[in-house]
């Protein structure tokens, strides 16, 4: 079949009607590619708006192509964080040594982008949002594809009928637990937890981040520019997760409070302003190991399928190449032949990409003592940490070419 048939097949065909649970980097990305290829998206989202704040993540490797794609990259130029010096700590607060954030990171000054969360989300959400409906302050309450779509009960109180439905609701993903079952069977707890909030820049901080660290502990204050605030980071060894606190946060502020009650250099300050966060995120290093990532006509993306966790540093560029893999993949077949390719094609990478945490073990959050200090060495007589033999990790995918798109 040539590919001029297959274009005009395509577009004599009814639109097929699919819905996205989640605005985040996966969903929308998903939905831009799948309004691109023809598809009728609805994008259902359980916050009243889109969130316009967020921590700063990494745009690297593969993914860069991927927005390069979807025009969006001059905008997520202007929006880059220039962080120009990352400082380590002891647990005196007195200066261990102070580099160039890249030569942590992996990054490629120049190339590879920092941005905060928000400012992705925005530039994918401007790029979609004529095109595609969405439902905020809502979500999927019920999931029944035992006819010839999926037929969804919103917990708003509408019901409707779609040829698909993807899970891009994170690594908590409830559209996960309706296909395949508790968390706990894909959840490979990492050994830590975090807490992220913003606070008062009163360190006169500027386009820079400031790490303490002791053994299982560590806190950073991160300023992405000459702002009234920066981001502020607690991140400690814990070796089981705890459940209790997932769901409840006074339970997560009196855990974090506990951890790090004997805490010196700027943390006492970090946990007042901590009690008092109204954006509070709190949550365990995990990744989501899953044996496939479709039942059905329902498949999963992002965080939802494959977490990869932030000692990684790659969730949202994962999201950003699965969901141009998925939406491609289906552009010509039906959902069985496009979730069998996707998962194909994309796997090798997110393997990859998952396995740069080793064994849970993080470089950058030394758990003992001996490694705190190795660590601290390595830093003190290296400009940059040892090199990756091979390709990188975050490029070890070349997009391939999907349809031609009109």
């Amino acid at each position: 079949m040539s590919r001029t048939y297959q274009l005009r097949d395509i577009r004599t065909t009814p639109r097929r009607e699919v819905l996205i649970s989640g605005a985040g980097v996966a969903g929308s990305a998903l939905a831009f590619w799948l309004n691109r290829y023809g598809f009728a998206v609805t994008v259902v989202e359980k916050a009243g708006t889109l969130r316009s704040d967020g921590y700063p993540i990494d745009v690297r490797g593969t993914a860069l192509e991927v927005v390069r794609r979807m025009g969006i990259l001059p905008r997520l130029r202007d929006a880059h964080i220039d962080l120009r010096r990352l400082t380590f700590l002891d647990g005196d607060g007195g200066e261990v040594a102070s580099v160039d954030p890249h030569t942590v990171t992996g990054g490629v000054a120049g190339r590879d982008l920092e941005v905060r969360r928000g400012d992705l989300t925005g530039a994918l959400h401007t790029a979609i949002r004529d095109d595609v409906e969405f439902l905020f302050n809502d979500s999927i309450d019920t999931l029944d594809q035992s006819g010839h779509g999926v037929d969804i009960a919103f917990r708003g109180g509408g019901r409707r009928t779609f040829d698909m439905v993807f899970g891009a609701d994170g690594l908590h993903s409830r559209t996960r637990e309706f296909l395949f079952g508790p968390e706990e069977q894909f959840h490979r707890y990492l050994g830590y937890c975090f807490a992220g909030f913003t606070m008062r820049n009163t360190f006169g901080l500027s386009h820079e981040t400031m790490m303490w660290n002791t053994p299982g502990r560590a806190a950073a204050l991160y300023a992405v520019g000459d702002d009234d605030e920066v981001h502020a980071f607690l991140n400690f060894s814990h070796p089981e997760p705890p459940f209790d606190a997932f769901r409840n946060p006074q339970a997560q502020r009196d855990l974090v409070a506990t951890v790090f009650a004997d805490a010196g250099w700027e943390v006492p300050g970090m946990l007042a302003a901590m009690r008092d966060a109204d954006d509070l995120f709190f949550d365990g290093a995990g990744q989501i190991r899953m044996p496939r990532w479709s039942n059905g006509r329902v498949a999963l993306v992002g965080d939802a399928a494959y977490a990869p966790s932030f000692l990684t540093g790659q969730g949202s560029s994962l999201a950003l190449v699965g969901a141009y893999m998925l939406a491609g993949s289906l552009a010509d077949r039906d959902h069985a032949a496009g979730f069998a390719a996707y998962e194909h094609r994309t796997r090798e990478f997110v393997t990859v990409n998952q396995e740069q945490v080793g064994e849970g073990d993080a470089t950058l959050f030394p758990i003992t003592a001996r490694a705190l200090e190795q660590r601290n060495d390595l830093l003190r007589n290296l400009s940059a940490m040892p090199p990756t033999e091979g390709r990188p990790a975050h490029s070890a995918l070349t997009l391939p070419e999907f349809m031609p798109m009109t």
